[in-house]
């Protein structure tokens, strides 16, 4: 007899995406809504955004930015009034700045912890308090929570205290059944990355750097996404979870 198993079930899960517009969070989006998720999606690019809503039929799309926690409680408002409750959240909001630390503006450093790890915490905080007493959070952090390149001060700081915020939250929110964790991918081509990728030697010294020979995909990212959200995740809290084809082995 076959087993109808639910542990990777994700249909009719209400689920929140912050940077939808990206290259990381459409995608996402649009995977989670092939298998019946019901989104509400918000970015603070609002023509990218409503190019991923198209391929969302039911989506709730909004323009929010993820530093402002009063626009963060209006999208969890009306996710609430559209859907009825929410169940899980996905955090792809981000900012990449590469640059040596001696020639480093102030002002970028600050805007880049502004948005990879304050922003974190107040999405998180939102959709925790409107979650109530169960649901899933996951944050994208990046191999470089852990590997440091020459350059990445800003960004490698700001993802390091990513996935330490994700393991205090886990713990405070444990009790609650809210579950917390990130996902360090491997550097990926997006819109995002492009421009760094096509600097000569950049691609090259990238893929050198990871052990499977090449740059991560979105579509890397769905299965441990699901798994994060579904069943069969649920007794996974506070990890940062690193899809990186061997990077952070190096």
């Amino acid at each position: 007899m076959t087993k109808n198993d639910s542990l990777f079930e994700i249909r009719d899960h209400r689920i929140i995406i912050a940077g939808a517009g990206g290259g990381l969070g459409g995608e996402i989006a649009r995977a989670l809504h092939e298998r019946g998720a019901r989104l509400i999606l918000f970015d603070i690019d609002e023509a990218r955004l409503h190019t991923v809503e198209a391929d969302c039929p039911g989506a709730l799309a909004l323009v929010a930015d993820i530093t402002d926690e009063a626009q963060l409680c209006a999208v969890t408002a009306k996710g609430l009034k559209k859907f009825g409750r929410i169940d899980g959240a996905i955090n792809a909001a981000g900012l990449l700045p590469i640059e040596p630390a001696l020639e480093a503006d102030a002002a970028t450093f600050r805007q880049c912890m502004d948005v990879n790890l304050t922003g974190a915490f107040l999405m998180s905080r939102v959709v925790a308090e409107t979650m109530g007493k169960n649901g899933r959070i996951i944050h994208l952090a990046s191999v470089s929570s852990l590997v440091a390149n020459a350059g990445y001060a800003a960004y490698a700081s700001s993802k390091a205290a990513l996935s330490q915020l994700v393991r205090v939250l886990a713990r405070e929110w444990a009790p609650n059944n809210i579950t917390v964790n990130a996902i360090g991918p491997a550097m990926i081509e997006t819109p995002m990355t492009e421009g760094f990728l096509a600097t000569p030697g950049f691609r090259e010294q990238a893929v050198a750097a990871i052990p499977m020979g090449r740059l991560a995909e979105p579509g890397d990212l769905i299965g441990t996404v699901i798994l994060l959200l579904a069943e069969g995740g649920a007794f996974i809290t506070g990890q940062t979870i690193y899809v990186d084809g061997g990077r952070t082995l190096v």
